[in-house]
């Protein structure tokens, strides 16, 4: 299957970097605006890793409030 990195909502897209960004400071990974072609695999699962925690993490946190 073909996988894309566009955006359902394009205007999304900086608040979708800030994200990454915070995540990846949050692993301890060095990101820099742009292109980041020189991650290892390692980081650039820590960092993806990391998004999906807290996106699981606040989606929960929204269940436990309703």
């Amino acid at each position: 299957m073909a996988r894309s990195n566009k955006l359902l909502i394009p205007q999304a897209r900086q608040a979708m970097d800030q994200f990454k960004m915070e995540a990846a400071q949050e692993v301890g990974v060095n990101l820099k605006q742009g292109y980041n072609g020189d991650l290892t695999s390692q980081q650039a699962g820590s960092i993806g890793g990391q998004m999906v925690k807290k996106m699981i993490y606040s989606y929960q946190q929204n269940q436990t409030m309703k």
